[in-house]
């Protein structure tokens, strides 16, 4: 199986492309809402890249970095939503 790590390479090369891309796009994106989208899509982009690392590499040992990525962007993704909408992130109610 020569092809795969040809596959795998491209694939590689053509991810990391596209988080150059996205990086414009979170640089001279004209709204908030496009700029959020951007920094979920580089985080779903590493999450992609990782996983071809590590069949390319032939290891299980990046899965966990995976889990983490996706974490951190999901996290990330919904904090940024929750400021767009309300103006806090962390709403501090005290009854006094």
């Amino acid at each position: 199986m020569i092809i795969l790590p040809i596959v795998l390479s491209i694939g590689l090369l053509l991810y990391s492309i596209s988080i150059f891309l996205y990086l414009y796009r979170i640089l001279k994106g004209p709204t908030t809402s496009d700029k959020v989208v951007a920094l979920d899509s580089i985080g779903m982009n590493l999450v992609a890249i990782v996983a071809l690392l590590s069949m390319l590499l032939d290891t299980s040992a990046y899965l966990d970095v995976i889990l983490l990525i996706a974490l951190l962007a999901f996290i990330g993704t919904v904090s940024f939503a929750k400021f767009i909408e309300k103006g806090k992130v962390i709403e501090r109610e005290r009854d006094n």
